[in-house]
């Protein structure tokens, strides 16, 4: 079968490694009964990780004609007589809008339909969540017909990490098992048996006593292993160094980084509190070796200049995450005042509407009350340095935070309820507030 590059901008690319059949059609029939049976159309959907009724409805919907897949014989049919050049330059299109990346233009993707009956398609390969145009015919046929879901979001990642740990462990216990009765079968009035090996000569005997020994110390120890993933706060430390430089990464997990060697002990089941002038000290030292000040202002710009990087490039949302639950609290907030200010870098007026534009970015990084309130408060410093004008769409930044369900109604009333910010921001927030207020208790008077 002949293969091609999925993918129209791919097709001079010797080693790119996403292939797909090449489509094969036949005319059948005469008169008003011609049609064009799409021959290989289940091979050609199985190599874009697509359903083939998806593809067939595709066809029809472009050419303005019926079109049928059949689940049970896998034949795929388009009413008309349709040439295959015409045919595979539709399916191109097909392959823009529905399976490849918006972001990185990779085929590996996964059509995820929201809650608010949006189609997104979720890549593996950078993460990026690419908005299906649902404008286009097609969308009406997915939501009617959702591709079968594998276990995904936040629950099913968490079912799914259960049911491997549990197999693990029901692995490791089976493992046991036969090392405990391999042990008893060798024991016999108390001494071990050795087994018998052929007969070697002097130059074999020392390499093999060695590789014996070695094999019987891997063997031991493999027996008693439980793979693991490291969640200590060195190891947390260690893997967010390598995304971040030095300075930066020490200023985000400096909280990791015991100020005496005393404070916390190998067997202590609680760590005592850090010094924080230690701390503070710590902090400035390891700016200056990168030449750095303790200016905050300093330390944003840096972090900024970082996250500016990392958008542009590879942004892995679950680094981002991990990188704000890694900090203390006064780390949390710079990070995420940080990470507002990057991705809305350059922007002073009309702030909502690039929030819409980036919905996807802060979705990915706000997944509990507590992001919510640093996604407020870095809302709050971002209007800080603007000008009064600027501060007035304020209450419009509030309303599409909460239309885009990144931030609930409880947590917006209770940042503005907090004494503590910045006075003028409040004031701008005060007439949304009203509003969502003045909703809810309409909605309880109506019942």
């Amino acid at each position: 079968m002949a293969l091609q590059n999925i993918g129209a901008s791919n097709q001079d690319d010797a080693f790119y490694r996403y292939k797909m059949p090449k489509l094969i059609t036949k005319i059948e029939g005469r008169g008003n009964g011609i049609k064009t049976n799409l021959a290989n159309m289940v091979d050609v959907a199985k190599a874009l990780a697509r359903p083939p009724a998806y593809t067939t409805k595709y066809f029809g919907c472009e050419l303005g004609a019926q079109s049928k897949f059949d689940e049970k014989t896998g034949t795929a049919i388009v009413n008309g007589a349709h040439d295959t050049a015409k045919l595979a330059g539709l399916l191109e299109n097909f392959i823009k809008k529905y399976v490849q990346c918006y972001g990185c233009r990779n085929p590996e993707t996964e059509i995820i339909i929201t809650k608010n009956q949006l189609i997104t398609m979720k890549c593996a390969a950078c993460g990026f969540l690419s908005n299906v145009d649902m404008r286009d015919k097609l969308t009406t046929f997915i939501l009617k017909n959702p591709p079968e879901q594998k276990k995904s979001g936040k629950k099913g990642m968490r079912r799914a990490e259960k049911e491997r740990l549990k197999e693990g462990e029901a692995a490791d216990e089976v493992k046991k098992g036969k090392k405990t009765t391999k042990k008893k079968g060798q024991e016999e009035n108390g001494h071990v048996i050795k087994k018998k090996a052929a007969p070697a000569s002097d130059g074999e005997k020392h390499s093999s006593g060695d590789n014996h020994q070695d094999e019987t110390e891997e063997e031991s120890d493999d027996d008693d292993v439980q793979w693991q993933t490291d969640t200590s706060a060195t190891a947390a430390q260690q893997r967010i160094q390598e995304q971040l430089t030095a300075a930066t990464s020490e200023m985000v997990m400096i909280n990791t980084i015991p100020s005496n060697p005393d404070v916390a002990k190998p067997n202590s089941g609680k760590t005592k509190k850090v010094d924080l002038e230690l701390e503070a000290k710590m902090k400035d030292s390891i700016l200056k070796q990168d030449g750095l000040s303790s200016n905050k202002e300093d330390l944003h710009k840096k972090l900024v200049q970082e996250f500016r990087k990392s958008l542009a490039s590879d942004f892995d949302s679950n680094l981002m995450s991990a990188r704000l639950h890694a900090c203390d609290p006064k780390s949390k907030q710079e990070t995420m005042n940080a990470y507002f200010g990057a991705l809305f870098f350059g922007t002073s007026k009309g702030l909502a509407r690039e929030i819409e534009k980036k919905k996807n970015y802060l979705s990915q990084v706000v997944n509990d009350q507590q992001d919510q309130e640093l996604l407020l408060g870095a809302v709050e410093g971002y209007y800080s340095t603007q000008s009064l004008e600027v501060r007035k769409e304020v209450p419009l930044v509030l309303k599409v935070l909460y239309d885009l369900d990144i931030i609930e109604e409880e947590m917006i009333v209770h940042w503005y309820d907090n004494g503590s910010g910045d006075g003028q921001i409040k004031k701008h927030a005060k007439l949304f507030v009203e509003w969502l207020q003045n909703a809810e208790s309409e909605e309880s008077s109506s019942e």
